[in-house]
Formats: structure tokens, C-alpha cells, sequence
């Protein structure tokens, strides 16, 4: 899910949550690709976004968010690799997850 508004929003940064994954473990799976679960101000923390909080989004979908920035050297090819990786990561984690509870 897009976590804030689809248009009037900072060019060129992307937060998203997906259910049922962590945003920790997500990070662990995607060792080569740049993104972080906080805010750029507050990368350090490891602590939810007050952000998302504000918003009004539930904790599950804070937990499970992550922010992608692009850079003035990112190509196409650059966000095509993220986006296969993602995709790679977050059904993995999912299937793990779903194992887990059965």
C-alpha cells in the first residue's frame, strides 16, 4: 500500500507497506538494494515512523513499511532490478510466514 497522498507528494521518494511483513526482515532479504524502514532524518532510530503514526495507519502497517528514494544517477534499469527483488522478497517472506503459523 501507498502510504500517503498519490499526488501532491515529494518527487522521486516512495514509502509502502505490505501486509504481513516486517519491514526488518524485508530490509535483511534486500541486502543490495537501498531503502530504509524509517524516515531519512531518523534512519538511525529503528523506531516506527511518528509519521505513519499521525496519519493514522494502523501498527501493522507501520511495521511494515519502507522507503525508497531515487537519486539523480538512478536509471530505469535501477528501479526495474528493485522492483524484481521486492517482489522476490516480500512473497518469500510471506510464504515463510504462512509456514510458520500452519
Amino acid at each position: 500500500e501507498l502510504n500517503g497522498d498519490p499526488k501532491r507528494r515529494l518527487a522521486g521518494n516512495l514509502k509502502i507497506s505490505f501486509a504481513n511483513v516486517e519491514a526488518e526482515a524485508l530490509l535483511v532479504a534486500l541486502p543490495d538494494i537501498a531503502c530504509s524502514s524509517g524516515s531519512a532524518c531518523h534512519s538511525r532510530l529503528g523506531e516506527p515512523s511518528h509519521v505513519l503514526s499521525a496519519m493514522g495507519l494502523d501498527q501493522a502497517r507501520i511495521h511494515g513499511a519502507i522507503r525508497f528514494g531515487l537519486g539523480r544517477f538512478t536509471q530505469t534499469g535501477h528501479v526495474d532490478y528493485a522492483v524484481e527483488r521486492l517482489v522476490e522478497a516480500v512473497t518469500s517472506l510471506r510464504k515463510s510466514t504462512s509456514a510458520a503459523r500452519s
